[in-house]
C-alpha cells in the first residue's frame, strides 16, 4: 500500500513552537500500548510490573491545552512475571480486583511545559481518587499500513501508592519495609484517529 505523504504530514501541526497532533479523537491502540510500573522491593531492587488491559479515549482539540484524555485499566490484568504475586496483588490486600475491577484516569487540565505538557487528572484506584500529574511527550505521528492515522506519546509519573489505601507491607528484621511505597508509572500509548464523520 503507498502511503500518501500528504495524509502524514496533515497528522502534526506547530504550536507555539512545539510539533503536536492534529485535532480529533484518538482511541487507544491496547495492542500497542503499554502501562507499566516499578516499586522497590526489600528496599534493594525493583520489581517491574504492566497491566495488559488498556483502553481510552485521547480528544485532541483546535487549542491543545484544551485537550482531554480518558483511560480505564483492567485491574486484574496486572502482570509482574511472577503468578504468585500476581494473585497476591489482585487480592484484598492490594488491588482488590473482585471489588475494584477497574482504574481510571480522567484529565482535568493539560498545560504546556516547553516541549512537553503536564496533564493533570484524577487517577481512582481501588475506589480512591486522587489527583496526579503526568509529565507527556508527543512522540509523533504516522499512517499505518492499513491507512488509518496513529499518535504516539510517553508519559510518567510518580505517586504514593498509601494514598490510595494500598497500606500492605512487611516490616524487615534488618529495618525497613518489603514493598516500597513510592511507585513510578511509566506509560506508552499508540492511540489511532477514528474517521471523521460526514457533514450532516
Amino acid at each position: 500500500m503507498t502511503i500518501d505523504t500528504t495524509t502524514a504530514t496533515a497528522l502534526t501541526r506547530e504550536h507555539k513552537g512545539t510539533v503536536v497532533p492534529a485535532p480529533g479523537v484518538y482511541d487507544i491502540d491496547a495492542k500497542h500500548s503499554s502501562v507499566e510500573f516499578v516499586a522497590r522491593h526489600l528496599m534493594i531492587t525493583k520489581v517491574r510490573g504492566s497491566f495488559d488491559d488498556v483502553e481510552g479515549t485521547i480528544t485532541v482539540a483546535e487549542v491543545p491545552e484544551e485537550s482531554s484524555v480518558e483511560v480505564r485499566i483492567g485491574a486484574a490484568s496486572v502482570r509482574t512475571g511472577e503468578d504468585q504475586r500476581d494473585a497476591h496483588l489482585r487480592s484484598a490486600d492490594f488491588f482488590d480486583t473482585d471489588t475494584h475491577p477497574h482504574w481510571t484516569f480522567t484529565s482535568t487540565s493539560v498545560e504546556s511545559a516547553g516541549d512537553q505538557w503536564k496533564i493533570s487528572g484524577d487517577l481512582t484506584i481501588s475506589g480512591v481518587t486522587k489527583p496526579v500529574v503526568l509529565d507527556v511527550e508527543f512522540e509523533g505521528a504516522n499512517v499505518t499500513p492499513w491507512g488509518t492515522s496513529a499518535v504516539g506519546f510517553t508519559a510518567s509519573t510518580e505517586i504514593d501508592r498509601e494514598q490510595w489505601g494500598l497500606t500492605y507491607n512487611q516490616v524487615l528484621e534488618t529495618g525497613g519495609v518489603m514493598v516500597g511505597k513510592k511507585i513510578r508509572v511509566e506509560i506508552n500509548i499508540e492511540a489511532v484517529a477514528r474517521p471523521s464523520e460526514p457533514a450532516a
